[in-house]
């Protein structure tokens, strides 16, 4: 039986651009850095969408270059804009790799996934379309408890795997550059307030509530590899609620020098739906200003927007206790189906291998998703945590991509005008070369080897090498 529709729906209304040029009306994969700017509409236009839109009854959240961010109850929609709403149930990858269903919302005015047709309503001449907001799928005491099990702490050991050590000798240690990461929430947690680290108040995304609670954990667990790279990073978390869109122009509005996502969709051969479509616009928006982009591949998800060609997709590599090397098989490697020549990742950070991947110990809220979910049992189908301590050992690549970002935190303190796809290449052409392993079964099962390859793009990534070569 379907579920009724939420009391408030959330949604992307694309502005008609100033070129005429509309987001859903586009290939696969075709929104890119270098023509953002064509899909973005006049601030004239902008005004009056704003304007008929709020005399409608709707709430205006947020106005972005080629989006505003609106919400409302389902009805409003459907009598303003002359469809139906209805639901369907899906099957997702939800944290820690384990299977789950999500609910999405579609219109029955258009077939293109997520997408509300303007066509019949007052709007039409300045909405081109209306994207209705997806979910997004997350890719995952002061003192962390110990373990009997192999895994990594945090900071020393994940500062140690990526060789961020030696940059810290240099005395480049990420300050001044400020990282914004989007995530589930940011908890003050002891772990972050003992090391004095600079952690700015948490902004709330469309929909999102609770500033100072992280009742899943992921983003308060993830933004612990940040620092463990750059401990002097300006950083500061956006909460996203059901608009993920919504949230990831509130990190833009912040004017970081990289933004930070462990989340995503897994999308294996397309088409894109219209939400994701304004994904992609935001993001290349974002990458054109100059921002680093860093999202993670996925855990055994074809990861969009990880396939995006303007943003750096982390993958995964495995550093076991003798110090050798191996793609994860938790971390997903594969060639894009949806952007020609793209191979995902370009570079790894440090992820654990199945069947849970718990490898970093890492702080979290006290009783939230993660701490309860994981608590208990043996390793490595559980963590040997207990349920309230506000530690799990998790990893993912969704600990990979703050990884990424801390590096390129210390590249960007040594060099003020490094540009992203400068970051990218820079880390690539110095990564650890992967010779073994395999990437995730469920993109594929790709072979890491010798040079360049699907299961972990250029390999591990190594600050110190990265850092020697600006």
């Amino acid at each position: 039986m379907p579920k009724p529709l939420p009391s408030k729906l959330y949604a992307q209304a694309s502005v008609t651009s100033s070129g005429g040029l509309s987001l859903f009306d586009v290939k696969p994969g075709s929104i890119k850095s270098s023509n953002a700017e064509a899909f973005h509409a006049s601030a004239q236009r902008r005004a009056a969408a704003v304007r008929k839109l709020r005399a409608a009854g709707f709430e205006v959240l947020q106005v972005a270059p080629a989006s505003l961010a609106i919400a409302g109850p389902p009805r409003l929609y459907e009598t303003y804009f002359r469809t139906g709403l209805f639901t369907e149930e899906r099957a997702v990858m939800a944290m820690l790799n384990q299977p789950d269903t999500r609910t999405f919302i579609e219109a029955d005015n258009h077939p293109m996934p997520s997408l509300i047709s303007t066509g019949s309503s007052p709007v039409a001449s300045l909405v081109a379309g209306v994207a209705i907001a997806q979910p997004p799928e997350y890719f995952e005491l002061p003192y962390a408890p110990t373990r009997a099990y192999w895994h990594l702490r945090v900071p020393g050991d994940v500062s140690l795997g990526l060789n961020a050590d030696r940059v810290h000798r240099k005395g480049i240690t990420g300050r001044g550059v400020k990282v914004v990461m989007v995530d589930t929430g940011w908890y003050r947690h002891p772990y972050f307030v003992a090391r004095g680290y600079n952690c700015g108040p948490v902004v709330l995304g469309p929909g999102a509530s609770l500033p100072d609670a992280d009742e899943v954990g992921h983003g308060t667990a993830e933004s612990a590899n940040i620092f463990a790279i750059a401990p002097d990073v300006s950083f500061q978390l956006v909460k996203a609620g059901v608009d993920a869109v919504g949230a990831f122009n509130a990190a833009v509005a912040l004017r970081p020098h990289i933004i930070s996502c462990s989340w995503g969709y897994s999308i294996e051969t397309g088409p894109l739906s219209a939400y994701q479509n304004v994904l992609a616009a935001a993001i290349a928006t974002a990458v054109a200003q100059g921002i680093i982009v860093v999202f993670s591949a996925g855990n055994g998800h074809w990861g969009f927007p990880g396939q995006h060609p303007d943003v750096l997709a982390a993958g995964g590599v495995y550093l076991d206790e003798k110090g050798q090397l191996q793609a994860s098989n938790y971390a997903s490697g594969f060639k894009s189906r949806i952007y020609p020549n793209r191979t995902v990742p370009d570079v790894c950070g440090l992820v654990g291998m199945l069947p849970r991947a718990a490898y970093i110990m890492l702080p979290v809220q006290p009783k939230d998703e993660i701490d309860t979910e994981l608590a208990g049992g043996t390793f490595p189908d559980a963590d040997e945590t207990t349920a309230t301590d506000g530690w799990a050992a998790i990893s993912g690549t969704s600990a990979a991509a703050p990884q990424l970002a801390g590096v390129c935190a210390l590249l960007k303190q040594k060099r003020k005008t490094l540009l992203p796809a400068q970051a990218r290449e820079l880390l690539k052409s110095t990564a650890i070369d992967v010779r073994a392993g395999q990437a995730s079964a469920s993109t594929g099962g790709n072979a890491a080897g010798p040079g360049p390859d699907p299961a972990t793009g250029a390999g591990l990534a190594d600050a110190f090498a990265a850092f020697g070569k600006l």
